[in-house]
């Protein structure tokens, strides 16, 4: 195994950790996600300080692409997790510096059922840009 593949997966395996140590503390929330998109339309001093863990898990992104790879590594060497289509809204835990895709060297972690990188050449943010990982 290569050392570009090791370091690939020691950087996921790092950011599935830290993501497993957030779940439950946003998992005792809501349930549905609905509770905290109204408490944040009522409060918006909360997208400031102290609300930041908060907004962690709001936010979104929508696939640009016309099919996008999700992969295991911000590269597009990363193995294939699953594939995003055209206008699928993804939730995003963080963005990183990766592998440059046509200008852009960021990509985003998203938390979709499953943990999986894709460039953020190909997804739009929706609202806030998302925290560094």
């Amino acid at each position: 195994m290569s050392l570009r593949s090791r370091f690939s997966i020691a950087v996921t395996a790092g950011a599935l950790a830290a993501s497993a140590l957030a779940v439950p503390a946003a998992a005792a929330d809501d349930w549905d996600g609905a509770a905290s998109t109204s408490h944040q339309s009522q409060n918006p001093s909360q997208s400031q300080g102290q609300g930041q863990n908060h907004n962690q898990q709001l936010y979104r992104g929508v696939v640009t692409a016309g099919s996008l790879a999700l992969r295991s590594a911000p590269n597009r060497g990363g193995q294939i997790i699953r594939w995003a289509e055209r206008g699928e809204v993804v939730s995003i835990f963080c963005k990183t510096n990766g592998q440059n895709v046509q200008g852009n060297r960021q990509w985003y972690l998203l938390t979709d059922g499953t943990w999986a990188w894709g460039s953020a050449r190909y997804i739009r943010v929706l609202g806030t840009s998302p925290r560094w990982c």
